[in-house]
């Protein structure tokens, strides 16, 4: 996804789709509120109804959905609130719910976002290191742009200033992404030392990162950030969503 000249990065390709596209929505369990099938995050229920993450949303049987940050989730499953409302949804089957679901929530979207930049990094779609993606950066080459989330403020500046030297946006308000990732998780993740910068230069490998990235700044209560991060997550076909609160299968 290149970004057109002296454009800034919109939201609504950020959430999931290009201006004007309707996109797959979910109900929340807990707020009743619909939001965009990427912001969500799917519960998946057992046939002895216990109720684990399913970063992927591609668990089999029956399954909810939250649009709630984790400090959210955790007030609810204390105050009962969860319970509730999945009791109310699956009439008649026993619903379990750990303690640490908000933990295990948060670790299994993580590892869906470490899954896919090292999947496109052996793609050859993501590149590493600072003179490597400035080089890209100017050439025009870069579509995504991230750091760890200790990484200083000059490496990024620079970064972002070659990025938008390639895109001709001087000017914009065009940069990157600061990841829910220190640079130790990065490293570990990808198999490489002292991982701290990271761009991505194909647009379809974008829009896989934007979709797992989203979710985990969703549920980590850092919405805002998904609109800077440069990338697209890809929108699902129209007919094949449901806006119920539940589902009986996985998507």
């Amino acid at each position: 996804m290149r970004i057109p000249r002296n454009d800034p990065l919109r939201s609504d390709i950020a959430r999931g789709g290009p201006a004007g596209a309707t996109l797959p929505e979910r109900k929340c369990v807990l707020t009743g509120r619909h939001d965009a099938r990427g912001e969500l995050v799917r519960l998946a229920i057992s046939p002895e109804g216990q109720v684990l993450p399913d970063a992927l949303a591609r668990a089999p049987g029956r399954g909810a959905w939250i649009g709630v940050s984790r400090a959210d989730l955790e007030k609810a499953i204390a105050n009962g609130k969860l319970k509730g409302a999945l009791a109310r949804a699956f009439k008649g089957v026993p619903i379990l719910i750990s303690s640490d679901l908000g933990e295990r929530a948060e670790v299994a979207l993580t590892r869906a976002l470490t899954d896919r930049l090292g999947i496109e990094m052996r793609a050859g779609s993501l590149l590493l290191g600072t003179e490597r993606i400035a080089q890209a950066a100017r050439a025009g080459a870069v579509v995504w742009l991230g750091h760890a989330s200790d990484v200083g403020s000059d490496g990024p500046n620079k970064l972002a200033q070659a990025w938008r030297v390639g895109e001709g946006a001087e000017g914009s308000g065009l940069k990157g992404v600061i990841l829910p990732l220190d640079r130790a998780a990065l490293s570990v993740a990808l198999g490489r030392d002292n991982v701290v910068h990271l761009a991505l230069t194909d647009a379809a490998a974008a829009e896989r990162v934007a979709a797992p990235l989203g979710r985990l700044l969703h549920f980590l209560g850092r919405d805002s950030e998904a609109a800077d991060d440069g990338a697209a997550d890809k929108a699902v076909p129209e007919d094949s969503a449901k806006n119920d609160v539940f589902d009986t299968k996985g998507e």
